[in-house]
């Protein structure tokens, strides 16, 4: 009995950490995409320009992301915040206007 409830534990711990890398690494990475895309389009001046600043803004969102997905206290609640970070960002780009 004690080996099934250790195997089950273990499961959920694996899923729970899974859950928690992809949250930390696809979710980071299209969270700072959107945050760049959406920098670039309100930052003041000419968009070609504002491209650099906005990722380089967006390399220090990346690993923010990162380290919420593994802080966060359960594998939804990161899931939570990266899909609504991405909905803000992605909200905020459309707002912005039509790319250049």
């Amino acid at each position: 009995m004690a080996g099934t409830a250790r195997a089950r534990a273990g499961w959920r711990y694996r899923v729970n950490v899974t859950a928690r890398a992809v949250a930390g690494t696809i979710g980071a990475y299209a969270v700072a995409a959107l945050f760049a895309a959406a920098m670039a389009r309100l930052l003041p001046m000419p968009r070609v320009e504002a491209i650099m600043p906005a990722t380089l803004l967006a390399f220090l969102v990346g690993p923010a992301v990162t380290l919420w997905a593994f802080l966060a206290r359960g594998p939804w609640r990161a899931w939570a915040g990266v899909i609504l970070l991405a909905a803000l960002f992605a909200a905020i780009g459309w707002a912005a206007g039509a790319p250049a």
